[in-house]
């Protein structure tokens, strides 16, 4: 869901009182119209309405959705079933490099089990960095400011536009560019892989075997195709969100909410309480209008992983103490995303995107704009393999794409990021609301940049060394006493990393 200001400069202390204010813009761009979602004549009239702030009970509306959209099928005829790549998965990593790869003449097949269908979950952008890659007109909805609450005196509002992702719209663009490119698809789900000297090979479901020069894996964190030398000891965000029609709501139609940490809500859940003391839930919210709203519950991370039904049971007290009572679930998602932990074995056979290839970043949860920014440099690494008269196959096709996805510095940066999740996972609540009270009052370009996984290793030491001079005392106190492990282990991993 979610996806810290120089020492150089000096900047200006939180004003006293309840908000920071940043300067804000208003730019032409949020006019755009509210999602194409129509409520059934039966939620209109709250026959499936829920008891007051309750809505566990409640089946969502919509059902799965296939696109309508003519594509270029394998035809199982064809002789021979070879490719320069094949790629697993049609979500927005595999979408995204297949248009990218085949822009340059390179065969692309990618294999998915429903190419066709929607993708499930609701994508949170920052309008800037789907502008930079040009898929502003993706975006469904967008809002001018975002704002983190921090407790019930302190607000946080942040000048930089926030967006949802129109799903149907960027799928829809990136399958046409893919038509465009001659991509073939072919709907299976691919059981195995094999791999020789200058060529992979996989089996599907329904016993075709297809080659290639390359296979790259982008079916995100439940395969066992992309491997690891290291134990996989990810923190987990986790969440439960709902597209919902409600009675009214308490939020402004002008912002959405990036985090509220408030938890007054529990003060008749002695249980939940405690818990959320120690691991911190908060909700995340994109009002479309005053009665069309997502709502989501997030832990941020946790290791292990925070119960389920605990996210959706906080969620529950919260709507209850906000009044908020939900007449009709149009869509509901359970969100699980693997944070942080090693990065695949580098290089390996199999190349990978998205998800499962450690691109998540590791503090916030925020992948899909990283990965359409990524997926153009790992094509321009492929291609100048596989699109060369040289024709560079096996490992050292195999090492110029993984370190094209993961060069040093990148490697570098991701250290810090983790470290960063390693010290939110050693706060509480109170501690996690200290550290986004100092996050959110550094200089834009610093907490914009960190959110957006595009500062330097510099400046991220900058940033730290920011933090720190920005923080309250009891902040620091928690730095001292909490970083100590986690900045060993990175320190230790970027010396690794380095040799």
């Amino acid at each position: 869901m979610l996806h810290m200001a120089t020492i150089l400069g000096l900047f200006p202390p939180a004003p006293a009182g309840k908000t920071f204010q940043l300067n804000h813009k208003s730019p032409s761009l949020f006019s755009s119209p509210k999602p194409h979602i129509t409520p059934s004549r039966k939620s209109r009239y709250g026959i499936q309405s829920s008891k007051f702030g309750s809505f566990l009970d409640l089946k969502p509306e919509s059902k799965p959705e296939l696109l309508d959209f003519d594509l270029s099928w394998f035809d199982p005829a064809d002789r021979p079933r070879c490719f320069d790549v094949i790629i697993i998965g049609t979500g927005p990593a595999g979408l995204r490099l297949a248009e990218q790869v085949s822009g340059y003449g390179i065969k692309v097949c990618c294999v998915d089990p429903s190419p066709l269908s929607m993708w499930p979950n609701n994508y949170g952008v920052w309008v800037d960095e789907f502008e930079s890659l040009g898929f502003d007109d993706c975006l469904d909805k967008t809002w001018p400011m975002a704002c983190v609450h921090i407790d019930d005196d302190r607000t946080k509002y942040l000048d930089r536009p926030y967006g949802r992702v129109g799903r149907k719209e960027l799928k829809t663009k990136l399958l046409e560019n893919c038509a465009s490119n001659g991509v073939r698809f072919h709907k299976a789900k691919v059981l195995n892989m094999e791999h020789k000297e200058f060529e992979s090979s996989i089996v599907c479901d329904d016993g075709i075997e297809l080659k290639a020069s390359l296979v790259v894996d982008a079916s995100g964190f439940a395969n066992t195709f992309t491997e690891y030398d290291k134990p996989r000891n990810h923190g987990y965000q986790i969440a439960h969100g709902i597209l919902a029609e409600v009675d009214c709501h308490p939020f402004d139609l002008d912002k959405m909410v990036l985090m509220d940490w408030r938890d007054s809500h529990m003060g008749n859940e002695p249980y939940l309480r405690a818990n959320n003391s120690k691991i911190p839930t908060f909700l995340y919210v994109m009002p479309f209008d005053s009665n069309l709203v997502f709502l989501e519950e997030t832990s941020l991370v946790s290791r292990p992983m925070l119960s389920y039904m605990e996210v959706k049971n906080r969620m529950v007290a919260r709507l209850r103490h906000l009044g908020i009572r939900v007449k009709n679930v149009i869509e509901n998602e359970k969100c699980v995303i693997p944070m942080g932990g090693p990065l695949p074995k580098i290089p390996q056979s199999v190349m990978a995107i998205g998800g499962i290839s450690g691109v998540v970043h590791p503090s916030t949860g925020y992948t899909v704009a990283r990965t359409m920014a990524l997926a153009p440099i790992v094509a321009d690494a492929i291609v100048e393999c596989l699109g060369s008269t040289r024709m560079i196959r096996g490992r050292p096709l195999h090492h110029r794409v993984w370190n094209g996805l993961w060069p040093l510095e990148r490697r570098c940066t991701r250290e810090f990021y983790s470290f960063g999740m390693e010290t939110l996972l050693k706060l509480d609540l109170n501690g996690t609301r200290r550290f986004f009270d100092a996050f959110f009052d550094l200089d834009p370009y610093y907490w914009q940049g960190f959110l957006s996984s595009r500062l330097s290793l510099r400046e991220l030491l900058f940033l730290s060394l920011s933090l720190f001079r920005n923080a309250s005392n009891p902040s620091r106190f928690d730095i001292v006493t909490k970083c100590p492990v986690p900045l060993v282990k990175m320190m230790g991993n970027l010396a690794l990393e380095t040799i």
